[in-house]
C-alpha cells in the first residue's frame, strides 16, 4: 500500500515539474491570444568558438506570456544546428513548438529571428568536419582562434517583429518538402543549460510581458543563465501590450512530430553561472566594446535552406581563421 501511495505521488510530482516548463517539457500549451511581436535588439558577442546563437522567444506560464532571452549555446555534440521553436495557430488556439538540436534547421513558423535566422534555413553559420564557421554579416564575433567568413544576404522577408506562424496577422508558411522530411530525422532536446535559461526567465516577473509591455530589460545574453553582467543587452524596441488576462492556456501531448526528440549527450558542466567552453577549439576574448548588429540586420536575410556546405567568402574572397 504505501509502495502504491508513493507511486502516485511520485507520479503527481512529475506532472507538475512537466506543466512548470511548457516549453521544453513533453508537454505543450496552447493560448487563445496571439504572443506579442519580437523585441528588437543587439547580439552580445560570442564567448567561445562552438557557441551558436539561439534566438530569444516568447514562452508562457502561470501569469501570461514571459520573454526568454536569446542567448549562445553549445550543442550537445559537434555538427547540430539549433532549430527554434515558434507558436503556431492550430484549431483556434496558438499551440508552441518546441525548439531542438538536429542536423538540419527545420520548420520554425516562417519566423524571422533576426541574426542569420531568416523565416526559413540558417544563414549565420555551418559546420565543416568539427569545426564551425561563423558568418559575421550576421553574427557579433570578435574572438580569436575561430573561423570565420563574411556573407551579406539580401532580406527578403518582412521584418515586422511578427512572432507567430496562422492565425489573425500571423505569418503565413507552411514546410517545405525537406523540412517535412527533415522532422522525421532525430532530434535532440535542448541542454540542461537552455532549460535552466528559460526556468531562470520563468522566475523573474521582469521578464513578463504585463511587466515589460514587450520590451524587456534583458533581450539577450552571452551564456545561458548569465542576466547579470556587461555583456546583457536590453531591448531597443518591443511589441505589443501583453494581455494575459484573456488567455485560457490548455495543456496537451506534444504531436508525433517530436517522438523521435531525443535527450542531449552529457557535455556541458556548470562552473557557477557559466557553461563550460564547448571543445571544438580555444577562444580568447578581444574587443568586448563596439557596435553590435541588430536584431533585423539590413541587408542580411534572404532565406536559406541551409548553410553554406563549401566555399565561402571573406573580404579578399577567401576564408579566414583568426588568431
Amino acid at each position: 500500500m504505501q509502495i502504491l501511495r508513493l507511486a502516485r505521488s511520485l507520479s503527481f510530482v512529475l506532472l507538475m515539474l512537466a506543466l512548470a516548463a511548457p516549453s521544453f517539457a513533453g508537454v505543450s500549451v496552447s493560448v487563445s491570444i496571439a504572443p506579442p511581436a519580437l523585441p528588437v535588439y543587439e547580439q552580445p558577442p560570442c564567448p567561445g568558438d562552438g557557441y551558436i546563437w539561439t534566438p530569444g522567444y516568447w514562452a508562457y506560464g502561470p501569469d501570461g506570456y514571459f520573454w526568454v532571452p536569446g542567448t549562445w549555446a553549445a550543442p550537445p555534440t559537434v555538427g547540430l544546428l539549433w532549430t527554434p521553436g515558434y507558436w503556431g495557430w492550430h484549431e483556434g488556439v496558438y499551440v508552441w513548438n518546441a525548439g531542438y538540436w538536429g542536423p538540419h534547421i527545420g520548420f520554425y513558423g516562417g519566423v524571422n529571428y533576426g541574426f542569420g535566422y531568416v523565416g526559413t534555413g540558417y544563414a549565420g553559420g555551418y559546420w565543416r568536419g568539427r569545426h564551425f564557421f561563423y558568418n559575421r554579416s550576421v553574427n557579433n564575433v570578435r574572438i580569436n582562434n575561430v573561423h570565420i567568413y563574411n556573407r551579406t544576404v539580401i532580406n527578403n522577408v518582412t521584418v515586422n517583429g511578427v512572432s507567430y506562424n496562422g492565425g489573425h496577422g500571423g505569418i503565413n508558411a507552411r514546410p517545405n518538402r525537406d523540412q517535412e522530411r527533415w522532422t522525421r530525422e532525430r532530434h535532440f532536446q535542448p541542454t540542461g543549460m537552455q532549460i535552466q535559461h528559460e526556468h531562470g526567465a520563468a522566475s523573474n516577473r521582469a521578464f513578463l510581458a504585463s511587466e515589460n509591455h514587450g520590451r524587456p530589460a534583458i533581450a539577450a545574453t552571452a551564456r545561458p543563465g548569465e542576466f547579470h553582467g556587461r555583456e546583457v543587452v536590453g531591448a531597443r524596441s518591443g511589441g505589443a501590450p501583453d494581455r494575459h488576462a484573456e488567455n485560457r492556456p490548455v495543456s496537451h501531448q506534444k504531436s508525433s512530430a517530436h517522438d523521435n526528440m531525443q535527450r542531449p549527450v552529457a557535455r556541458q558542466e556548470v562552473h557557477g553561472n557559466r557553461s563550460a567552453q564547448p571543445q571544438h577549439g580555444n577562444s580568447t576574448p578581444e574587443n568586448r566594446h563596439g557596435s553590435q548588429p541588430s536584431a533585423y540586420h539590413p541587408d542580411t536575410t534572404r532565406a536559406h535552406q541551409s548553410a553554406p556546405q563549401h566555399e565561402t567568402r571573406s573580404g579578399g574572397g577567401h576564408e579566414q581563421k583568426r588568431r
